[in-house]
């Protein structure tokens, strides 16, 4: 059972995240934690309408490396899936850090240095996380379902813990997500750089528990899939600039390197590193919500197999859509409006305003 209670911890990481304040918009965000069944304090932020809200509640779940605040709420337009949502939809968003992100506990190995430790905050208890801020979102809302909004390595952990307890689940978007649907990836997997020399099918012990990431290793991935030479042409400098900050400042010692870095947990790679060589870690037959696949045609992470094999596995899904946006990035809820950011949410609104049976 999870255990909500305010953070005064919380409020101070959510300031030097800049967040956006509440009298910029009709917006209310509150800071909030969350406690695991094995005791683990996970950060949430909620966003709510300040007319009130109603419906199914929405949690995001972040990607591998960058925490939710700098993933889903920037201080200015453009920035803020969250508060986009709340208004266009009239819910309550929820944006939780998983365990070793952001404003959540973090392993105490991620005090000492990386190669001390093998890769933490693995999927099997990352779904932990989800379920505490599921748990937290119901009590909140008095909603039995939740809708769960999950972007590269959070749609892993958004549908697998849909697959342990469709019960909870109402609706299901999947964004630029692996899923084991091919044995080869560009980037990653057996055969890559990140492989074991001596068991090519595992990820190199080298990797350690968690990763260092500095500002400038933010953008390369993103700046080799914008197809034009003009990166602004496709993405805001401003939201550019406030996602590092805010990545940045999810960590309290990221000032205390040269340059500045912020450490991510290595089980997402060690997770995706399985599903880039073909692995299934959960079976989406079990999902029984309505399931959202979006894929962005320039993704350089998620595989047009592995949005095929979802839909296909998702056998007992009340309805699956596969959707492709042209020419979208893997950070198109960061991308300009007309670069399939605006096309996104009109994608998932028109989604979540489903009726269900659940």
């Amino acid at each position: 059972m999870s255990v909500l209670r305010a953070s005064r911890a919380a409020v101070l990481a959510a300031a030097l995240a800049a967040g956006p304040a509440e009298a910029a918009a009709d917006l209310v965000r509150e800071e909030l934690r969350a406690t695991t069944a094995d005791g683990i304090g996970i950060r949430i932020r909620e966003v709510r309408p300040r007319a009130g809200a109603a419906g199914e509640p929405i949690i995001l779940v972040h990607g591998a490396r960058v925490p939710g605040i700098a993933s889903f709420d920037l201080d200015l337009p453009g920035g803020s899936l969250a508060g986009d949502l709340a208004e266009r939809l009239g819910r309550t968003v929820f944006i939780m850090d998983a365990r070793g992100y952001g404003g959540s506990d973090r392993p105490a190995a991620m005090d000492r240095p990386a190669t001390e430790s093998r890769p933490l905050s693995r999927a099997h208890e990352v779904v932990r996380d989800i379920d505490a801020v599921a748990r937290a979102a119901a009590e909140r809302t008095g909603s039995d379902t939740v809708a769960l909004i999950g972007w590269a390595t959070g749609g892993m952990w958004s549908a697998w813990y849909a697959s342990l307890w469709p019960e909870r689940v109402g609706h299901l978007v999947v964004l630029n997500a692996l899923y084991g649907g091919a044995d080869r990836h560009p980037t990653l997997g057996p055969g890559s750089p990140a492989a074991d020399p001596d068991h090519p099918d595992r990820l190199s012990p080298r990797i350690g528990g968690y990763t260092l990431n500095t500002e400038a290793a933010l953008f390369p991935s993103w700046d080799r899939t914008i197809p034009a030479t003009d990166k602004a042409s496709w993405r805001d400098a401003a939201v550019a600039a406030a996602y590092a900050r805010a990545a940045l400042a999810s960590d309290p010692a990221a000032d205390t390197r040269d340059p500045p870095a912020f450490r991510a947990p290595a089980g997402a790679t060690e997770d995706s590193f399985l599903q880039a060589g073909g692995r299934r870690l959960f079976d989406a037959g079990s999902i029984t919500a309505p399931v959202l696949l979006v894929r962005s045609e320039h993704d350089f992470w998620s595989r047009p197999e592995d949005m095929a094999a979802f839909a296909h596995d998702a056998m007992r899904s009340e309805g699956v859509r596969s959707l492709t946006l042209p020419g979208a990035t893997h950070y198109v809820h960061l991308d300009r409006p007309g670069r399939g950011r605006d096309a996104m949410i009109e994608e998932i609104v028109a989604f979540l305003g489903q009726e269900t049976d659940q």
